[in-house]
Order: structure tokens, then C-alpha cells, then sequence
């Protein structure tokens, strides 16, 4: 088999929040000497940089999202309308964390009106036609992605700990395949992205109906064989069993585009060592070789 290039996909903000409440709860902000706060993007660094150093991938691309604006929530007004603004130590963040990523020469992309995960998705797919694709997450939405030539790896509690999700081990693991998800998620929805599903059907249920009937579509033909409670739970939320699995799906087919010559992971140690410098990130240095 020719040799296949490896192209890790990096969920920017899955990385960014997750290392921020990691070291947040103790109060542990790490301000610069210029009070600017810098925990979020320590924390990033020391995640991102144990992933290159596990999976030696050969290309790199940190996606963002690009706002809270998005087609979902125009589809739907309580679309993460449960999350409350970022805290006021991560504001300042946002825009550092991308200049890091530029230090290393890696290309930031995201698109205005879409999430990190339909940029994923999308170049997920362009990607695996040719090569391997690793996507670095701490988000299980994102394994409804998992194909031929496309793995997910969620990160776990605690540094270096990874749940690796692929093609050939995804049913084992989670029961369904990883495009039943979309259907999973339609019938008990999603409590994270707020959005409901089937009022009053839940996790175990939702699975045993698409283990059984595989999709949403076999389902509703066979709605009478259902059980009662069952029947009655989704024909009064048919419209938002429909809305539900239209939000859960990763759009594919965004126009985005990433060049793989512009993805080569490689970088300057000498423009890494300075930006650690103005971030006063003095032992992170030495991960840096």
C-alpha cells in the first residue's frame, strides 16, 4: 500500500475550553506580568503537543468556529441558547490562541454561518479519500464522522489519555454505526446543544429503536409495530424529532479548503521560542524540540 500521509484535524475550541476549566476551577488564570490571562492556551499547547508527539501525524489544520451566529441557530432560536457567555479570563484567548497556532505554522480555518464541525467534516471527507484522517476532539458529536480513513480520538480526563474511535471498532463500542448517531441524537436530542429530540425518550431507549429499526425513516414506517408510549411520545413531536436530526448532522460539504502543502506540520523553533517568551511560557519550551 502506498504510503499515506496521516492529517490530524484539531477541534480548536473542544482543546481551548477544556483547558481552560481544567486549570480555571483552582483560580489558576496564569496571568502574563502584563496581566493578560493565559491558561486556556498553556493548557491547549500541552494538550496539542502530546497529540503530535502520539500520533506523529504528518499534516496538521486547527479548526474554529467563527461566532455563535450559524444556519442552526437560524434553524432553531434555543440551538445552545443554554450556554452562558465565556468567562472574562478566556475572552482575551480566543484571539492569542490563533496566533500560537500561526507560530507554528499550522493554517487556523473556519467559515462564517458554520461550526469548527462542519469545517472538520468537511475537510475530513476531501482528505480521506487519499490519506488518513485523525481528528483530535473532546466532543462525541464529532463521531458520526468516523469512516474508512477517518478516526477520532476524544480526549479523556487527565493528560495523554485518549478514547480512539475507528471504522473496524466504532459498533463494538457504541452499539450503532457511526452515521446512526445523527438518528440517535434526532430521537433523544441533546442536552449540551439544547436542542430536545422526542420529548420523553432518553438515551437507552433511542438506542434500542435505532439498533432495531436503523434509522429514523424504518422507524416511522414501522410506527405502529411501536410500543404505545412509544408511538404517542413521537407522533407528538414529529416536527422536532425532524429538526433535531437536521441539527445533529455535520454538514460535508461546506465551501472550505485547506491545501495540504499549507498543512505540513513543521515549524520555526526559533518563532515558537519567542512567542513562548511573550507568553512567559517558560517550561513549555522545552516540549519544543
Amino acid at each position: 500500500m502506498e504510503n499515506r500521509d496521516k492529517i490530524m484535524l484539531v477541534d480548536g475550541m473542544a482543546l481551548l475550553f477544556r483547558g481552560f476549566f481544567a486549570t480555571a476551577f483552582r483560580g489558576n488564570f496564569m496571568k502574563t506580568s502584563k496581566g493578560v490571562p493565559t491558561n486556556g492556551i498553556y493548557q491547549f499547547l500541552r494538550y496539542f503537543l502530546d497529540a503530535v508527539d502520539k500520533f506523529e501525524p504528518t499534516h496538521v489544520i486547527c479548526c474554529w468556529d467563527m461566532g455563535s451566529k450559524t444556519f442552526r441557530t437560524e434553524m432553531f432560536d434555543g440551538y445552545k441558547a443554554n450556554r452562558s457567555e465565556p468567562p472574562e479570563e478566556l475572552i482575551p484567548q480566543f484571539d492569542l490562541i490563533k496566533e500560537v497556532v500561526e507560530a507554528f505554522d499550522m493554517p487556523n480555518v473556519g467559515l462564517e454561518n458554520f461550526e469548527a464541525d462542519d469545517c472538520i467534516g468537511t475537510l475530513a471527507r476531501q482528505f480521506a479519500l487519499e490519506n488518513d484522517v485523525l481528528i483530535l476532539t473532546g466532543d462525541q458529536d464529532i463521531l458520526q464522522l468516523v469512516d474508512e480513513g477517518i478516526s477520532v480520538a476524544i480526549m479523556k480526563k487527565g493528560q495523554g489519555n485518549y478514547d480512539v474511535f475507528e471504522n473496524n471498532n466504532f459498533l463494538e463500542k457504541k452499539g450503532v454505526y457511526p452515521k446512526q448517531i445523527i438518528d440517535l441524537k434526532g430521537l433523544m436530542g441533546d442536552t449540551s446543544d439544547n436542542y430536545p429530540g422526542v420529548k420523553g425518550i432518553g438515551e437507552k431507549t433511542a438506542l434500542k429503536l435505532i439498533q432495531e429499526y436503523e434509522t429514523i425513516d424504518n422507524l416511522l414506517e414501522n410506527i405502529d409495530n411501536l410500543p404505545k408510549g412509544v408511538q404517542t411520545k413521537i407522533r407528538a413531536n414529529m416536527d422536532m424529532l425532524h429538526l433535531s436530526r437536521s441539527l445533529a448532522e455535520i454538514k460535508c460539504d461546506i465551501p472550505v479548503e485547506c491545501s495540504l502543502e499549507r498543512a505540513k506540520w513543521g515549524y520555526d523553533k526559533n518563532i515558537i521560542e519567542k512567542k513562548f517568551a511573550d507568553l512567559e511560557f517558560k517550561n513549555l519550551a522545552k516540549l519544543v524540540n
